[in-house]
Protein backbone atom coordinates (compact mmCIF):
# COMPACT_ATOMS: atom_id res chain seq x y z
CA UNK A 1 0.00 0.00 0.00
CA UNK A 2 1.38 3.72 -1.30
CA UNK A 3 0.50 5.66 1.51
CA UNK A 4 2.09 9.74 0.77
CA UNK A 5 2.34 12.20 3.83
CA UNK A 6 2.42 15.58 2.20
CA UNK A 7 2.20 19.48 3.40
CA UNK A 8 -0.94 21.22 3.26
CA UNK A 9 -2.18 24.24 1.58
CA UNK A 10 -5.20 26.19 0.67
CA UNK A 11 -5.59 23.88 -2.75
CA UNK A 12 -6.19 21.03 0.25
CA UNK A 13 -9.14 22.81 2.21
CA UNK A 14 -12.00 20.57 0.35
CA UNK A 15 -9.68 17.43 1.22
CA UNK A 16 -9.40 18.77 5.12
CA UNK A 17 -12.46 20.39 6.00
CA UNK A 18 -14.56 17.07 6.71
CA UNK A 19 -11.59 15.38 8.67
CA UNK A 20 -10.86 18.92 10.60
CA UNK A 21 -14.85 18.61 11.64
CA UNK A 22 -15.07 15.55 12.54
CA UNK A 23 -12.02 15.49 14.87
CA UNK A 24 -13.41 18.21 16.30
CA UNK A 25 -16.54 15.92 17.17
CA UNK A 26 -14.65 13.31 18.18
CA UNK A 27 -14.07 15.67 21.01
CA UNK A 28 -17.71 16.56 22.06
CA UNK A 29 -18.02 19.63 19.19
CA UNK A 30 -21.06 20.28 17.37
CA UNK A 31 -20.32 20.02 13.50
CA UNK A 32 -19.31 23.62 11.67
CA UNK A 33 -18.19 23.34 8.38
CA UNK A 34 -18.00 26.19 7.47
CA UNK A 35 -16.06 27.04 10.44
CA UNK A 36 -13.18 24.34 10.05
CA UNK A 37 -12.89 26.25 6.47
CA UNK A 38 -12.60 29.47 8.35
CA UNK A 39 -9.97 28.22 10.72
CA UNK A 40 -7.72 26.07 8.67
CA UNK A 41 -7.70 28.65 5.90
CA UNK A 42 -6.59 31.45 8.42
CA UNK A 43 -4.03 29.20 9.97
CA UNK A 44 -2.74 28.48 6.37
CA UNK A 45 -2.91 32.00 4.96
CA UNK A 46 -1.17 33.05 8.34
CA UNK A 47 1.18 30.71 8.34
CA UNK A 48 0.09 29.90 12.11
CA UNK A 49 0.24 26.00 11.44
CA UNK A 50 1.74 23.45 9.50
CA UNK A 51 -0.88 20.86 8.74
CA UNK A 52 0.68 17.69 7.27
CA UNK A 53 -2.35 15.03 5.43
CA UNK A 54 -1.89 11.30 4.43
CA UNK A 55 -3.25 9.89 1.51
CA UNK A 56 -3.84 5.90 1.18
CA UNK A 57 -3.23 4.76 -2.62
CA UNK A 58 -6.14 5.56 -4.04
CA UNK A 59 -5.29 9.06 -3.17
CA UNK A 60 -7.61 9.86 -0.95
CA UNK A 61 -7.25 12.11 2.52
CA UNK A 62 -7.92 9.91 5.03
CA UNK A 63 -5.85 11.34 7.90
CA UNK A 64 -4.26 14.85 9.13
CA UNK A 65 -2.05 16.29 11.91
CA UNK A 66 -1.47 19.97 12.86
CA UNK A 67 1.77 21.25 14.11
CA UNK A 68 2.24 24.82 15.93
CA UNK A 69 5.56 26.57 16.10
CA UNK A 70 6.65 28.07 20.05
CA UNK A 71 9.13 28.13 22.74
CA UNK A 72 10.46 26.57 25.75
CA UNK A 73 11.75 29.70 28.20
CA UNK A 74 12.97 27.37 30.81
CA UNK A 75 14.80 24.72 28.22
CA UNK A 76 15.60 27.74 25.79
CA UNK A 77 14.48 25.68 22.64
CA UNK A 78 11.87 25.52 19.84
CA UNK A 79 9.47 23.39 20.41
CA UNK A 80 6.29 22.52 18.35
CA UNK A 81 3.25 21.26 19.42
CA UNK A 82 1.42 18.19 17.96
CA UNK A 83 -1.86 19.66 18.64
CA UNK A 84 -4.26 17.90 16.32
CA UNK A 85 -3.87 14.10 14.94
CA UNK A 86 -7.07 12.57 12.84
CA UNK A 87 -7.49 9.49 11.36
CA UNK A 88 -11.00 8.65 9.32
CA UNK A 89 -12.72 5.90 11.22
CA UNK A 90 -12.84 3.96 7.72
CA UNK A 91 -8.53 3.96 7.75
CA UNK A 92 -7.51 3.40 11.21
CA UNK A 93 -5.24 0.46 12.48
CA UNK A 94 -3.31 0.39 8.53
CA UNK A 95 -0.21 2.86 9.54
CA UNK A 96 -1.66 6.19 8.62
CA UNK A 97 -1.82 7.79 12.08
CA UNK A 98 2.22 6.45 13.06
CA UNK A 99 3.44 7.66 9.83
CA UNK A 100 1.55 11.26 10.56
CA UNK A 101 3.48 11.43 13.90
CA UNK A 102 6.58 9.88 12.27
CA UNK A 103 6.73 12.83 9.17
CA UNK A 104 5.56 15.18 11.91
CA UNK A 105 8.60 14.62 14.26
CA UNK A 106 10.77 14.72 10.96
CA UNK A 107 9.46 18.07 10.20
CA UNK A 108 9.92 19.57 13.27
CA UNK A 109 13.80 17.99 13.88
CA UNK A 110 14.45 19.52 10.18
CA UNK A 111 12.94 22.72 11.35
CA UNK A 112 15.32 22.99 14.19
CA UNK A 113 13.28 22.09 16.95
CA UNK A 114 14.04 20.22 19.93
CA UNK A 115 11.07 18.82 21.30
CA UNK A 116 7.52 18.28 19.81
CA UNK A 117 5.16 18.03 22.46
CA UNK A 118 1.24 17.24 22.50
CA UNK A 119 -2.02 16.41 24.96
CA UNK A 120 -4.78 13.90 24.59
CA UNK A 121 -7.75 13.05 26.57
CA UNK A 122 -6.87 10.67 29.98
CA UNK A 123 -9.20 7.76 28.03
CA UNK A 124 -7.86 7.91 25.01
CA UNK A 125 -5.97 4.66 25.07
CA UNK A 126 -5.36 3.49 21.12
CA UNK A 127 -3.85 7.27 20.86
CA UNK A 128 -1.71 6.71 23.95
CA UNK A 129 -0.39 3.38 22.81
CA UNK A 130 0.66 4.70 19.26
CA UNK A 131 2.60 7.84 20.69
CA UNK A 132 4.02 5.45 23.21
CA UNK A 133 4.89 3.07 20.23
CA UNK A 134 6.66 5.66 18.97
CA UNK A 135 9.02 6.70 21.94
CA UNK A 136 6.57 9.37 23.84
CA UNK A 137 6.76 9.86 27.33
CA UNK A 138 4.21 11.05 29.22
CA UNK A 139 4.92 13.54 31.46
CA UNK A 140 4.87 13.21 35.17
CA UNK A 141 6.37 16.37 36.25
CA UNK A 142 3.92 18.67 35.58
CA UNK A 143 -0.02 19.72 35.48
CA UNK A 144 -1.50 21.75 32.95
CA UNK A 145 -4.23 24.96 33.34
CA UNK A 146 -6.08 26.61 31.11
CA UNK A 147 -8.17 29.64 31.45
CA UNK A 148 -11.15 30.07 29.06
CA UNK A 149 -13.65 33.02 28.53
Amino acid sequence: MAMTVFPCGSADLDDLVPLFDAYRQFYGQDSDLSGARMFLHDRLALGDSIILAVQDDARKVVGFTQLYRSFSSVRMVRLWILNDLYVAPEARGRGFGRLLMEAAAARAREAGAKVLALATQKDNVVAKSLYESLGWMRDTEFDYYELTW
